[in-house]
């Protein structure tokens, strides 16, 4: 039998039979019914904790075969119910890691599903711009290209060559916050300065597209935050507002601050957002119907992870006078 190959059985075993002999044959010494009446009171007792013992051995067995096929196959069965006692305690732990080592598989069945789209994304958002590039280059081997005809193509492969370079450091920008590596700095942001080098970067193509900015803020209002990775954040924002924007068009840009949060708001007075896209406008690669053809899909997604990383929260909704309306806070507690 399995139940006596295991060492401790065998030791309690021969224990209790020189116990029982020693007890038998004091019994013997002093009368015959004497010693037979205390054999057999020690074999009953032995037989009874063997029995017993047996039992609780068969149940712990039980319960390692269910554990092991619950982590090693796909049987979702549940284990055995045991009412009371040490069996009971540990049933009830392993059930709880049972529990647990799912709902961690599940998470990385998740992740790995997320991966292989994210990496198809990536893949599609980066060959896209190389595929232009590779018949832009293509065509340089043709004599009969004009000067001017080389330089616009020129012109077209370093625009190029940007969005790919944006996109690479978004996306590296996007782990690094994933993975919980970026070092973001925690003091005091003053928000005009934040929202005046978000806007720098966009001034030409503002100008170009005759759009106001109008900021309407006492100028002393700040957070506790980040201010390089705030303004990669608002530069986001501001950038989706400008092309959604028709030219003439304006972008107003609200600040407040009290004793709960400091509150920014951005809007526009463009096409607004589609009520199909609002659920969806965070999240990685979601192009929306309203989305231009160089729309990548992170911009926002990466805003809303460095600002939810600064303690803050963003809405998106539809402004009642017309165009879309973001909503940042950055909370002086935890929220």
């Amino acid at each position: 039998m399995s139940f006596l190959r295991n060492p401790e059985i065998r030791q309690s075993l021969t224990l209790y039979l020189a116990f029982s002999l020693v007890l038998a044959a004091a019994g013997l010494a002093l009368d015959l019914v004497v010693g037979l009446f205390v054999f057999c009171i020690c074999a009953t007792f032995t037989a009874l904790h063997f029995y017993f013992t047996y039992r609780r051995y068969q149940q712990i067995a039980g319960l390692s075969q269910i554990s092991d096929r619950i982590l090693h196959s796909d049987d979702t069965g549940s284990l055995i119910e045991y009412s009371e006692g040490e069996l009971a305690i540990l049933q009830s732990e392993i059930s709880k890691l049972t529990v647990q080592l799912r709902e961690q598989a599940e998470a990385l069945r998740k992740d790995r599903g997320y991966l292989a789209d994210s990496i198809a994304d990536i893949s599609h958002q980066i060959r896209t711009p190389l595929t232009s590039i590779n018949i832009l280059v293509s065509r340089f081997s043709n004599p009969e290209i004009s000067a001017a005809q080389r330089s616009q193509q020129i012109k077209e492969i370093q625009m190029l060559l940007s969005r790919i370079d944006w996109l690479i450091s978004a996306l590296l920008k996007i782990a690094k916050l994933d993975a919980g590596t970026a070092n973001l700095q925690n003091q005091t942001v003053n928000v005009s300065e934040l929202i005046q080098r978000a806007s720098a970067a966009l001034a030409i193509p503002m100008e170009l597209r005759e759009q106001q900015l109008h900021m309407d803020m006492v100028g002393d209002e700040t957070y506790a935050g980040d201010l390089l990775w705030s303004v990669e954040a608002f530069a986001n924002i501001l950038k989706n507002c400008m092309e959604h924007t028709p030219n003439g068009g304006e972008i107003h840009i609200s600040a407040l601050e009290n004793a709960i949060f400091t509150e920014i708001q951005i809007c526009d007075n463009g096409c607004g957002i589609d009520p199909q896209d609002l659920p969806h406008l965070f999240e990685r690669f979601y192009k929306g119907k309203n989305a231009s053809s160089q729309s990548v899909g992170i911009g926002l997604a990466l805003a809303r992870m460095i600002i939810a990383n600064q303690n803050g929260t963003i809405k998106a909704d539809n402004n009642p006078n017309g165009g879309a309306q973001f909503t940042v806070r950055f909370y002086k507690g935890i929220v």
